[in-house]
């Protein structure tokens, strides 16, 4: 079973209490962008197998929104950060290549 932390209101919350809310960091379309770009935002997603970044709603305790880093493959958890971070903390960044040498942190365009 996934469990992850709110980092807003301190509670190991299972999976049960938790709401999906797809991937993390993404750069929104403004008002300028072509239809193409407009389409990828709302449609273009990565699915890795191995370190993703997800967003997550804290749904049956305090209602925010926060990030994961996680394994999709092994479930395994880096840690969880507010929503309001523009990328992963570094602390996690450094978690994620200890465990997973040869990974290095994407930035979205």
């Amino acid at each position: 079973m996934l469990i992850l932390h709110c980092p807003y209101c301190g509670v190991d919350a299972d999976e049960t209490e938790l709401a999906p809310g797809g991937e993390a960091h993404l750069k929104r379309a403004g008002p300028d962008s072509s239809d193409e770009e407009f389409h990828d935002y709302l449609f273009a997603r990565e699915n890795p197998r191995g370190v993703h970044f997800e967003r997550w709603r804290h749904a049956a305790g305090c209602g925010k929104w926060f990030h994961a880093a996680r394994d999709t493959a092994t479930l395994e958890v880096f840690g969880t950060y507010p929503a309001q971070t523009t990328e992963p903390p570094r602390e996690i960044r450094a978690r994620i290549s200890v465990r997973r040498p040869g990974w290095t942190w994407r930035e979205f365009s």
